[in-house]
C-alpha cells in the first residue's frame, strides 16, 4: 500500500454529468461506472485497494462561474478516510481577493496539502489572474497543481504547453509547481523545465503505464529520478489500469520507490 495517487478526483453528480467530459465519457466506452454516474467514497477506495494504493490527492474542481467539485465537499470526502484520501483545493481565478483567501483556508482550517488549477478552464498559466494564487501558495507553503499538454475534454490545448511554465518558475523561484498529464506532445518541454528549474515536477495522471512517452521514461532512469510522481486521474483511469505493465519499465529499484511514493510524499508533505 506504499502507493500514493498524486492526482485524483472523487466525482460529485455535478462533476460527473458536466458535458465538458462528454469526449473522455465517448473514450471510455461507458465501462468506467464513476465516468458516468455518481459514487460513494467506499468505490474510490476499493479501486485504491485493488491497486495497493495507500494514499490519493484528491482536488476540488472551479471553472468559470462553475464549481463541480467544490473545497468543503472534498474536505467531507477526505473526512470520510482520513487516512487513506489527501485533499487538493481549487480557486475561483475571477475574484483575486477572495482567491487568495480561499487558498488560506483550504491550507489552515480543511489541511489540504495543494491548490490546482486548470489552465484550459480560464486562462495561459502567465495571466495576470493566476499571479495573486502563486503567492499564496508560496506564502501557505504548499504546492501549485496545474495541467500541462493536450486537453481530452473539447478545449483549446495551447495552454497547457509546459513552456508557459518556465517564466511562472522564473517569476516565483520559491513555488513548487506540479504539473500533471504528461504534458504530451510537448513532453520535451515538460522535462526541460523540470530539469531547469528546481520546484518544478512531472505527475504522470492521464496516462497508463504503457502509454509513457519513451524521453520520459529515460528521464525518470536518469537525472529525472526525483522528479516524476505516479497519479492516475481517477476516476477516468482506475489505478490498477494506470499501473498495468510497470514491470516492464525497468525501473530501478530506488527508481521506482521515489516513482510510486518517496517523491509525492516530500513534494506534498505528507
Amino acid at each position: 500500500m506504499d502507493i500514493i495517487d498524486a492526482w485524483a478526483q472523487h466525482p460529485t453528480a455535478r462533476h460527473v454529468a458536466d458535458p465538458i467530459f462528454d469526449s473522455l465519457r465517448r473514450w471510455t466506452k461507458g465501462e468506467n461506472e464513476a465516468m458516468v454516474s455518481e459514487i460513494p467514497v467506499s468505490t474510490t477506495l476499493a479501486a485504491m485497494d485493488e491497486a495497493g494504493v495507500g494514499k490519493a490527492l484528491i482536488s476540488a474542481w472551479y471553472a468559470p462561474r462553475n464549481v463541480m467539485i467544490s473545497n468543503d465537499e472534498v474536505a467531507s470526502f477526505v473526512a470520510e478516510a482520513p487516512d487513506r484520501l489527501v485533499g487538493v483545493g481549487s480557486v475561483d481565478l475571477a475574484k483575486p481577493m477572495e482567491a487568495v483567501a480561499e487558498v488560506r483556508r483550504c491550507v489552515d482550517e480543511l489541511g489540504f496539502k495543494a491548490i490546482r488549477v486548470l489552465p484550459w478552464l480560464w486562462e495561459p498559466p502567465t495571466d495576470r489572474r493566476f499571479y495573486p494564487v502563486y503567492v499564496a501558495c508560496c506564502e501557505a507553503g504548499v504546492p501549485f497543481c496545474t495541467q500541462i499538454g493536450h486537453t481530452g475534454p473539447l478545449m483549446p490545448s495551447e495552454v497547457g504547453r509546459p513552456i508557459y511554465l518556465d517564466q511562472v518558475c522564473l517569476d516565483f523561484p520559491e513555488l513548487v509547481v506540479v504539473g500533471g498529464h504528461i504534458g504530451y506532445p510537448w513532453t520535451d518541454e515538460a522535462i526541460a523545465v523540470a530539469t531547469k528549474h528546481e520546484g518544478f515536477f512531472i505527475d504522470t495522471s492521464a496516462y497508463t503505464v504503457r502509454r509513457y512517452p519513451a524521453p520520459l521514461v529515460e528521464y525518470m532512469k536518469r537525472s529525472g529520478a526525483t522528479k516524476v510522481l505516479f497519479g492516475t486521474n481517477f476516476p477516468m483511469i482506475p489505478p490498477k489500469k494506470a499501473l498495468a505493465g510497470l514491470d516492464d519499465l525497468g525501473l530501478a529499484d530506488d527508481v521506482r520507490a521515489a516513482f510510486l511514493a518517496g517523491n509525492a510524499k516530500r513534494v506534498f508533505r505528507l
